[in-house]
């Protein structure tokens, strides 16, 4: 009802804008540009900030991860004889973690090995991992092939392995998968299955799986390698005793991680004497990384919006200008009684039809920008509903706010002076 009466002033508005098409396209052009840039800002913003939420979230957002370190004042030594260092994390700390708190449902130790993986003429350095069954159920990855450890493998000390599918790649080639015996540093071990392993990009954030992992059942790894690591350099050689390279605790809600993390955090400290682990909390490394999300996109979605501030200057400029001119026309249609209100709406019509036009338009470039960067710099971008539907509602808002003013005088004008203008 509201539209039908309001059509006269609205073929109006739309005719007096077609009237100068070159002015009122240029004029658009700040709106277009504006949320255009908008729109692309936020989408190169979400993709960059869902590709570091997801990076942790595959850590698990109920998980507490504790992996051994060399405490700061045995680092950067000199070793110019044999010596043996002692740290990291103990057997004994998995067992207190799992008594101790009500609200830990597993806790999964880790021992890593660096040895040489020997099938046939292949080779490759890899990183083995004696872990328990549980492990698979903490840092979920997708099974390929076969089976993943099973508590039997651990109760028969069996020496089998499970593969990554770089790993199984590189090694197997084109050599039938499941049941091959592969030679880890001196040891034999069948090949019961193949994991889809996570393309580690570096950064800040360590996944605790990686590309050359080989999983083995964690007593077979303390039987094979033992838990003392001999390393050799130019001129010295150092021994290492680590019992536990990382635990891996599994809370029940993720409203008790954080609390539980301070509750390890505090037991570790009683009974390390050194500074010999660091804890890391993916929860908390989630919520910092939504709350810089958050500031990331007020910060873009700020700077872009600059650009809808000056297409509304640009809007209320030529306005302004368009009343001079029309000046004349005003006090005819005044002047056979015309009311204030009808000329408000006439040139309020006119800023809203400019601004939702370059809007429509700014969104159809604000879509394109995103596929472009996404397509040639291989970034990702996530256009989300929200931002197209603020985007346009705030060019509309720009085109009523910065038209009023042009209408508001344009409806002032005397229809007397006006009928003189020349």
């Amino acid at each position: 009802m509201l539209l039908a009466k309001n059509m006269r002033e609205i073929k109006l508005g739309i005719k007096s804008l077609m009237q100068h098409k070159l002015r009122s396209s240029l004029t658009m052009l700040g709106m277009v540009f504006g949320v255009g840039s908008v729109i692309a800002m936020l989408a190169v913003g979400e993709g960059a900030s869902k590709q570091a939420l997801e990076e942790i979230r595959k850590l698990g957002s109920n998980n507490i991860i504790i992996t051994a370190q060399k405490p700061m004042d045995e680092q950067g030594q000199q070793k110019t004889r044999i010596l043996m260092s002692i740290y990291g994390l103990l057997y004994e700390d998995v067992e207190r973690i799992a008594q101790s708190f009500a609200h830990v449902l597993r806790v999964v130790p880790v021992k890593i090995i660096r040895k040489q993986g020997r099938l046939t003429e292949r080779a490759m350095d890899m990183r083995i991992l004696g872990t328990t069954p549980d492990w698979f159920k903490l840092v979920q990855r997708p099974l390929i092939a076969g089976r993943t450890l099973a508590p039997y493998d651990l109760e028969n000390f069996s020496n089998v392995v499970v593969l990554t599918e770089y790993g199984a790649r590189r090694l197997l080639a084109t050599r039938s998968t499941l049941g091959q015996t592969i030679r880890l540093g001196s040891d034999y071990f069948e090949i019961i299955g193949i994991i889809q392993n996570e393309s580690s990009q570096g950064g800040a954030l360590q996944s605790p799986d990686q590309q050359i992992d080989a999983y083995i059942p964690i007593n077979v790894a303390k039987a094979n390698f033992g838990d003392v690591f001999t390393q050799s350099s130019a001129g010295s050689r150092t021994r290492e005793l680590v019992e536990l390279h990382q635990i891996i605790a599994e809370v029940d809600q993720t409203t008790n991680v954080e609390s539980t993390a301070a509750g390890i955090e505090a037991m570790l400290e009683r009974f390390h004497k050194k500074k010999d682990y660091v804890l890391s909390v993916p929860l908390a490394l989630l919520r910092q990384a939504e709350a810089t999300k958050r500031t990331f996109n007020i910060v873009l979605g700020s700077i872009a919006g600059i650009s809808l501030l000056v297409g509304g200057i640009g809007i209320m400029n030529i306005m302004l200008a368009s009343v001079t001119e029309r000046t004349r026309e005003i006090g005819i249609r005044r002047a056979i009684g015309a009311k204030r209100s009808q000329i408000v709406r006439q040139f309020l019509i006119e800023t809203v039809v400019l601004s939702t036009t370059g809007g429509l338009i700014g969104i159809a470039i604000g879509l394109f920008i995103p596929w472009m960067i996404t397509t040639v710099a291989k970034m990702p971008t996530v256009v989300t509903p929200s931002s197209l539907i603020l985007s346009l509602g705030i060019s509309m808002a720009i085109g009523i706010i910065f038209g009023i003013y042009p209408a508001v005088r344009a409806a002032a004008l005397d229809p007397i002076i006006a009928l003189r203008h020349e």
